[in-house]
């Protein structure tokens, strides 16, 4: 399969790599040229990654195509990953339109955005779908396949069995909603991790213990739904009824992430967000995680 993945962001590149890996013809675009060249220098780290996890080789070749029509040329799917502003997306499907073929299926690999929504900004909106993989997506073997409402059945059951065929997992979700499933309950998380920390309950490094070697530590091998089965839904149904109530519930973003969002503090990105980081971590914990990760992917696989 001919596949075209468009943005080579902080999620393309692995995007790329791994379908490439998994036998398909992959050829990436980005508009600017700094994307493009770091996207090329990540990919021996990527394969590093990807050999670690005994993903075999199926020889798809990869391509850092010159331009947009040229990436596009004879796709059978295009993966949108641009930046989270409609308008942009909007601009991309734009100059899409009169490059894809009759057959072409495009997927956007938005985190949130409706499908819906995005779909009345696309020429053939039944053969648009939701893709959403998850960072790093080289490692992370979970995809979200989302329908809007005038999206082809056919069109899901294409990108879930893309998914299936490269032994990864698809979630399908039975309707569209607003961040998907994955970062609702990831944003629920962190919206009270937030709060606590910003009302002196916790220090943030203290916060991440504990979700790490808590709840996290639980939530790799026993999902939230059977959770509630080993605990009991009897407790679950006690605690609930008092501390649901005293859970945060703000509609808003916190002023401390605010705060630090209108001075730059952006986190890695910027070398300061909750946390200060030096130029050596920069580098280094990329790598380090990602190792970490398919350790422990390896392991929830039995392979470890």
């Amino acid at each position: 399969m001919k596949i075209a993945v468009i943005g080579m962001g902080s999620m393309g590149p692995g995007m790329a790599a791994r379908l490439a890996r998994g036998g398909h013809e992959v050829r990436a675009f980005d508009l600017a040229p700094a994307a493009m060249e770091r996207a090329e220098a990540m990919q021996p780290m990527i394969a590093q990654a990807l050999e670690g996890l005994g993903i075999a080789d199926e020889g798809g070749p990869m391509h850092f195509a010159a331009g947009l029509a040229e990436a596009v040329e004879g796709a059978d799917l295009v993966i949108e990953n641009v930046p989270e502003k409609v308008e942009v997306k909007a601009a991309l499907y734009a100059d899409l339109a009169p490059l894809m073929g009759p057959e072409t299926v495009l997927a956007t690999d938005t985190s949130g955005i409706p499908i819906t929504t995005l779909q009345a900004h696309v020429a053939e909106p039944a053969r648009f779908v939701g893709m959403h993989w998850s960072n790093p997506p080289h490692i992370v073997p979970m995809i979200e396949v989302i329908g809007g409402e005038r999206t082809a059945p056919e069109t899901v059951a294409f990108i879930r069995d893309l998914i299936r065929s490269l032994d990864l997992l698809p979630v399908v979700l039975k309707r569209d909603v607003p961040g998907f499933v994955e970062n609702r309950v990831l944003y629920a998380l962190l919206r009270e991790c937030v709060d606590l920390v910003e009302s002196g309950v916790i220090e943030a490094e203290d916060l991440d213990t504990c979700v790490n070697w808590g709840i996290g530590f639980k939530l790799s091998t026993i999902g939230p739904m059977r959770l509630l089965d080993m605990a009991g839904l009897d407790i679950y149904h006690s605690v609930a009824s008092f501390l649901n109530k005293e859970l945060c519930a703000r509609k808003d973003v916190s002023s401390m992430v605010a705060e630090k969002t209108d001075k730059g503090q952006l986190g890695m990105k910027t070398g300061q967000g909750l946390f200060a980081y030096s130029e050596e971590e920069l580098t280094s914990l990329p790598a380090q995680r990602g190792a970490t990760l398919v350790a422990l992917r390896k392991v929830l696989e039995g392979r470890g």
